[in-house]
């Protein structure tokens, strides 16, 4: 992965990072000046129109995309023992969309 630039948006600083000529955002910097912090990530994937969006989105872009699995994540979202995590998102859905980093 190529070492990307810097956003600078008000006080904070957003990491952008390219990878096969796509530029990805840091959602973990994003939400470094929120109280909440990165636990912000962990509430907006489980988010049944957030993931309803995601597989719109990877159903489009991604020819790899499991979108039967999708379909079964989409059939578990909005329930209130519903558990989604990036890492989770991208295993199951083969999505390229997002980018997960340990500790980042």
């Amino acid at each position: 992965m190529a070492k990307g630039r810097i956003l600078q948006v008000k006080e904070s600083k957003i990491a952008v990072i390219t990878q096969n000529e796509t530029d990805f955002i840091s959602l973990t910097d994003m939400t470094a000046g929120f109280s909440e912090g990165s636990g912000l990530i962990g509430r907006w994937i489980t988010n049944k129109n957030t993931l309803e969006y995601l597989g719109v989105w990877e159903n489009i872009n991604n020819p790899k995309f499991n979108y039967p699995e999708f379909g079964v994540i989409g059939r578990e979202a909005g329930v209130n023992r519903f558990i989604m995590s990036a890492g989770q998102w991208v295993d199951r859905t083969k999505a390229v969309g997002l980018i997960v980093r340990a500790g980042r």
